[in-house]
């Protein structure tokens, strides 16, 4: 940790929270040798973890260019396992590999590389405001052992989570709908029968209204274990007591090693994604997928993007939304019309009952064997909805 005088007064990126979108961006930026400075509120990276923690192989290696250290991998995933509310579970096969990560070590290693390349990490450092020139954002206020300071930026990159206030404060509207925000539960519990190469997927109205809840292992007999639903069903139910629901009903026994609680955007990405001197990225920028609430590998992909474009955008000396705007393009092309499709499958798909999930489970079931998977799944599930089956086709035609 950089002592309080030891801070500049103006740096050329900012990147406020180091989660792996905001890791990831101020890595990417410092590699363009700009001067940058990566803010994390909390008293340490990756902590608190708020996530179920799951990843593909392929996709995390692709993007930190290399294969994954040790540390990170808590669990290596072959197998899905699908639960209808009634009937017996169904299998999906998958042709590649996916990660159960440790997340507090992933976010430490990837913090690890950004000041390695040169970027400077200052902790429990609490962003209350940003500075402006105009229309230009040009820096942000921080809290410091209780004191303001305000620190001066060409290009200011909000990574800071679902509770994002910054992209707010810059004036990119961030709001959105209740029905699009999970709100979700987890405990990580030990002691409890798990396949330790298998992540499990739970649906019923009963305690996963408008969600699902999960297992993801994280070595034998000890996994992550949550629900998230829809946030208008919370109106009516806490998410903790349609956990209890589920945790009676699947898991009555077991020892709780972790707790926590949070939100989960699953709508459409942010329509603007730049402003003069800005740019939002990850969770703040709601790039999760709006199906599976997976945020690590898109979070990873818009970080990268940012800080390669905020790079560049110093180097050359120009920083307006214009000059931004290459990554609002390259995130859309790579990945944010996936998520449109995704998003429009999601808005059908909450509507479902348990009797419709059963459907979908029996009429997977009667498939041979070399026909299950998730195309076929998706398929047999929007069956009745013919519109869909272009999305489908082109989301999950690899599998």
């Amino acid at each position: 940790m950089y002592i309080n005088n030891q801070i500049r007064e103006e740096y050329d990126v900012i990147v406020v929270g180091a989660g792996p979108a905001g890791s990831m961006a101020a890595w990417q930026a410092a590699r363009s040798k700009v001067k940058v400075l990566l803010l994390e509120k909390d008293r340490e990276v990756g902590t608190p973890v708020r996530c179920a923690e799951g990843v593909s192989k392929k996709d995390l290696e692709k993007i930190v260019e290399q294969v994954a250290l040790p540390g990170w991998v808590a669990s290596e995933i072959s197998k899905f396992r699908i639960y209808s509310p009634d009937g017996p579970p169904v299998y999906v096969k998958i042709h590649e590999i996916g990660y159960v990560l440790n997340r507090r070590l992933f976010d430490y290693d990837l913090a690890l590389r950004a000041t390695t390349e040169g970027a400077q990490l200052l902790t429990r450092a609490e962003v209350v405001g940003v500075l402006r020139n105009g229309n230009q954002i040009s820096g942000v206020k921080v809290k410091l052992s209780g004191e303001i300071k305000e620190i001066k930026a060409r290009i200011v990159i909000a990574a800071d989570g679902v509770e994002s206030r910054v992209a707010r404060w810059a004036g990119i509207d961030s709001t959105i709908k209740l029905k699009d925000m999970e709100t979700c539960v987890q405990y990580t519990l030990c002691d409890i029968p798990v396949d330790a190469d298998t992540c499990d997927f739970y649906f019923s109205r009963d305690f996963a209204p408008g969600g699902y809840a999960w297992v993801f292992p994280k070595g034998e007999n000890t996994a992550n274990v949550g629900v998230g639903i829809a946030g208008n069903f919370a109106r009516y139910k806490s998410p903790e007591a349609y956990f209890e629901i589920f945790l009676k009903k699947y898991f009555p026994k077991g020892s709780v090693i972790s707790r926590t609680v949070g939100g989960v955007p699953v709508g459409k990405t942010l329509k603007d994604l730049v402003m003069g001197g800005f740019m939002v990225a990850g969770d703040a920028a709601h790039q999760t997928n709006p199906i599976s609430g997976g945020g690590i590998t898109s979070g990873l992909i818009a970080g990268k993007l940012a800080g390669e474009i905020a790079g560049n955008a110093v180097k050359r000396g120009k920083y307006s939304k214009k000059d931004l705007l290459p990554y609002a393009k390259q995130w859309d092309k790579q990945i944010g019309k996936s998520h449109e499709r995704f998003y429009r499958l999601k808005e059908a798909l909450v509507k479902f009952d348990d009797g419709h999930f059963n459907a979908i489970a029996t009429d997977y079931l009667r498939l041979d064997s070399k026909n299950q998977n998730l195309l076929n799944l998706f398929k047999l599930a929007f069956k009745n909805n013919p519109s869909f089956l272009l999305d489908i086709i082109k989301l999950f035609s690899p599998f």
